[in-house]
């Protein structure tokens, strides 16, 4: 007998003498009345699934690493106990079970499970009483399957309710309930209506739940306060004072009329597509470069910001907006909208490099395209499921890899797309000069550096006795017939033809701005190379086609491992909607189609249907929050468990319904949100103290809730005002001024430095507004940054808007703030003669409103002693550099160079106003623009 046996054995005595103790004990003490049927039904759907996940991994999987000695697999297990553990369990008897002290984090000493996050819950720890104290049974295998049919027949119990999906990686998940309240979002939108008649229908539902928290909602705000906040939240402009006086006097005769004209004029400006078109940018992570370590340029990224402007200015039917950005391409290949609409795909960060298998890069950028979509326009965070099911939510492992086949034939590209006639080229002339003039002289250097490499390389043939071989045939000799690389360089040169390569590269890559390109997709087998350049496969080359054309397949992978690959899966969608595709059958009602191309199209069209409630809800959800700065569900790219839930679901569902009723049409459910008395609150309350009480947050918006303007609307905001916005519209991205010391640090790109961030040479076209400021993923726009401008790396579901004391410093001292000051005091000093008519028309143009008397003493006191300042003061005027010296280590050697960088941008410069160049009155008038900058008054909208 093997020492194995003896311990079975010994374990089968101790469990015999255990049984008999156990056993007279007790049969002298009552049980609990409790029936055995009952306890084996708890025991098998509640208690062994806690054993199971909290407990079998330590006590029991592995037979060699069985924690203190104790098995918790079978009941004869834990009866016998562990090391100097025999009362473990003890049937009948929950308080003299020692598993009880230790779920119950009594004794310091023994806490199970020992991490804090796998505590059992109250209601897990009150099963196991229960179980004990029934007697602890343990059902057979075939009573075990019983009890589970019976519990899987029943569609609703007071355990909640059972969620039909396509099923998970165990029955257990599979089977699993839910409380109603808590996947609110994968059921049908309801169709409600309001709780009253007579008011708007919004009104209506939030209205009730006011009255019913004994609150009363707060007035209608001011005309002025209206106009303000209505024009911030439609153009993220503010109004002219003329418009402010206009409003108030239409609001006096007729304020329902006036409203809804306002409304209009709002909703039909150029303005509203740029400001709707940042929300959605928000959520797609625009940006014009790729990001990671190579953050290469996406030359025509522009085209889908400009389309998304266009069609929120052309109020595009949403549900067709859906499926222009996730299939345009299908939709009509030879459409260049539709080629640049699916460009959403592209909007993420990525890169593919030669230290990356091309397995792992693929799985990166379809992993992103499952999340991003989800995100975007279901408001489901997908990664959740990529490595198992849903912890909470009814969306098993296998639906992400079917969603991930869906877009496993999307190839990323650039592809032709002729420019649009509404599209803006007009700034193509002058940057084609400016971006050739950096690539001449990057290509004369490396041309100087290579004339010295090759008169050593002439050295060596001559050395040896050899005819000269030129650099482009000697490619092919076998290395020992030629000299070797870099020959008779020293270290600084080796270093310096590797930046210039680089730049070369880097220009070469920007020409691109000017060709007929469009960043995007198409639908074809594995066809990457890398994320400099990517081009539709190339005819003319049959190993490029052969690869086009292989239908790639898709396997669930174990743990989200590329190469883990497990059961195949075919292209599908979420089936816990309940809603089957028009490709679905009998045999899988959720199924897309496995061809190479259609599988993106018929999933976009199964997303923008109607009855998908994700998707309704999601976009009338995110309307809301652009209006009143968080949503009804107050996570717009989380509907799941692990988000906010809805504080007025009815009221959300009303509006789902109501959005497609209206068509789609994103201005329609604008004006509908907005002439409602809940947008036109004031945003303070005549009984603060009891509405603190009872609604801290302002769930029941009672009140309006004020915000602080984004980054782009205080800078649209300081340029308007100041007379120094431009209008122009889309086209290539402009480069506005950033802090300098930023612009000029040095940037890692590959084994090189970036480019210096270089403004753009005229006024006109860095002052525009700032959704068409270039965008780079390595390179943040301080000033953008520090008022919480997203970084463009994940999705951003809302802004965030803490108070911090860089954004102090910035306001005060940096050149941004400062530049449009003096702007502003520039435009003052032409459009009033009196110093105290300029800051009165100053206060008028910032704030719409006129100063008190008491705030003209106090600017006008200010005023007078920063003009006795300036008269102290001689500013130094701004020299910009043309060219800048850098310093690299060279790889191979180890040893320091430098080279220089020429800043062509600098040359022919024409800067904001300096303050070198005015009086020391406008100086003065500056700084009072400057307190107007920093007031609650401007950064807010009440």
């Amino acid at each position: 007998m093997n020492h194995l046996e003896i311990a079975r054995v010994y374990r089968l005595f101790c469990l015999t003498v255990l049984v008999i103790m156990l056993t007279s004990s007790l049969s002298a003490q009552e049980l609990p009345d409790v029936e055995l049927e009952s306890a084996e039904r708890l025991f098998t759907l509640k208690v062994l699934p806690i054993l199971s996940e909290k407990c079998f991994g330590c006590h029991g999987d592995d037979p060699d690493e069985i924690e203190s000695g104790l098995i918790l697999h079978t009941r004869e297990d834990i009866l016998i106990g562990g090391d100097g553990f025999g009362d473990v369990l003890v049937p009948g008897d929950a308080e003299a079970s020692f598993m009880m002290t230790a779920v119950r984090w009594t004794d310091p000493d023994y806490e199970m499970p020992p991490k804090e996050n796998d505590r059992l819950s109250e209601q897990q720890i009150s099963d196991l009483e229960k179980w004990i104290a029934g007697g602890a049974p343990w059902p057979d295998e075939e009573a075990q399957a019983r009890y589970q049919a019976e519990e899987w027949s029943q569609e609703e119990t007071d355990e909640g309710i059972l969620f039909k999906t396509i099923g998970g990686l165990s029955d257990e998940w599979t089977y699993r309930r839910y409380k109603p309240e808590n996947i609110w979002s994968f059921q049908p939108v309801a169709k409600v209506k309001p709780p009253s008649e007579g008011s708007h229908p919004i009104d209506a539902f939030i209205d009730a739940r006011i009255e019913a928290a004994g609150l009363t909602a707060a007035p209608v705000a001011d005309p002025a306060t209206l106009i303000r906040r209505a024009t911030y939240d439609l153009n993220g402009l503010p109004p002219s004072p003329k418009e402010i006086a206009a409003f108030e006097k239409a609001s006096q005769e007729n304020d329902s009329e006036a409203w809804e004209s306002l409304l209009d004029r709002l909703i039909e400006s150029p303005r509203y597509g740029e400001r709707m078109a940042q929300h959605w940018l928000d959520v797609t992570r625009y940006a014009d470069t790729s990001g990671f370590s190579n953050d290469w340029e996406r030359s025509n990224a522009w085209r889908y910001r400009d389309y998304v402007i266009r069609s929120f200015n052309k109020d595009k039917p949403y549900n067709r907006f859906v499926m222009e950005q996730l299939a345009g391409d299908e939709m009509d290949p030879f459409d260049p909208e539709m080629i640049v609409a699916a460009g959403y795909l592209r909007t993420g960060p990525w890169e593919h490099t030669a230290m990356t298998p091309i397995p792992v890069s693929r799985q990166l950028y379809l992993d992103d395209l499952v999340n991003i979509v989800g995100q975007t326009f279901m408001s489901t965070t997908m990664r959740c499921f990529k490595c198992h099911d849903h912890k909470f939510d009814p969306l098993p492992t296998e639906e992400y890899y079917r969603m991930y086949a869906a877009f496993s034939t999307t190839q990323p590209v650039e592809r032709e797309a002729h420019y649009l006639p509404e599209e803006n080229t007009s700034a193509f002339e002058e940057q084609r000069e400016q971006v050739q003039t950096l690539l001449d002289f990057a290509e004369e250097k490396l041309a100087e550096l290579k004339t010295i490499e090759e008169e050593h390389a002439k050295e060596w043939f001559a050395e040896r006795e050899l005819e000269y071989v030129s650099a482009a045939k000697r490619k092919i000799l076998p290395d020992e017939e030629k000299p070797p690389r870099f020959y008779g360089l020293n270290s600084a040169q080796e270093g310096e033809i590797k930046v210039r390569e680089q730049d070369i590269r880097i220009w070469s890559r920007a020409m691109e701005r000017f060709e007929p390109l469009a960043q995007s997709v198409y639908s074809a087998g594995m066809d990457m190379t890398n994320s400099q350049k990517l081009r539709v496969a190339d005819p003319a080359k049959a190993e490029q086609i052969k690869k086009a054309r292989s239908l790639p397949k898709s396997h669930i992978l174990t743990g989200g491992d590329v190469y883990s690959e497990d059961k195949e899966v075919s292209p599908g969608v979420i089936s816990a909607l309940g809603i089957p595709t028009a490709y679905g059958s009998n045999e899988d009602l959720f199924a897309l189609p496995t061809g190479m191309s259609s599988r993106r199209l018929e999933l976009a069209k199964w997303i923008a249907q109607p009855e998908n409630q994700l998707t309704t809800r999601s976009i009338a959800n995110r309307v809301w929050a652009w209006h009143f700065g968080i949503g009804i569900a107050a996570n717009p790219n989380n509907f799941g468990t692990t988000g906010n839930k809805p504080t007025h679901p009815k009221l959300l569902d009303y509006l789902a319904n109501q959005f497609v009723e209206r068509g789609w049409s994103i201005k329609k459910f604008h004006k509908f949100i907005m002439t409602s008395e809940a947008y036109k609150r004031a945003s303070d309350h005549p009984d603060i103290e009891a509405l603190q009480t009872k609604d801290p947050d302002n769930d029941l918006l009672a009140v309006f809730e004020p915000r602080r303007l984004t980054a782009e609307e205080m800078r649209d905001t300081m340029l308007f005002v100041s007379g120094s916005l431009s209008y122009d519209m889309g086209g290539l991205p402009s480069r506005p001024e950033i802090n300098m010391e930023v612009a000029m640090s040095p940037r890692m790109i590959q084994f090189s430095l970036a480019p210096a961030y270089q403004p753009s040479r005229m006024p006109e076209r860095r002052n525009r507004r700032s959704i068409y400021s270039l965008r780079i993923r390595g390179l943040e726009d301080p000033f953008m940054e520090v008022f919480n401008k997203p970084n463009a790396n994940a999705s951003c579901e809302r802004r965030d808007s803490p108070s911090v004391t860089p954004q102090v410093f910035t306001m005060m001292n940096s050149d941004e703030v400062t530049s449009r000051s003096l702007e502003m005091a520039l435009r003052l000093n032409e459009e009033a003669k009196s110093y105290k008519d300029q800051i009165t028309q100053g206060y008028r143009l910032i704030y719409g409103s006129e100063p008190t008397s008491n705030e003209m003493k106090v600017l006008t006191r200010h005023y007078k002693d920063m003009v006795k300042y300036h008269k102290k003061v001689d500013p130094e005027q701004v020299v910009y550099p043309t060219s800048i010296t850098r310093s690299l280590v060279e790889e191979f050697s180890g040893e320091s160079f430098e080279y220089e960088e020429y800043l062509n941008m600098y040359e022919e410069y024409t800067p904001d106003p300096q303050a070198s160049e005015v009086e020391p009155e406008v100086r003065a008038m500056a700084d009072i623009c400057l307190l107007f900058f920093n007031s609650n008054k401007f950064a807010f909208v009440y």
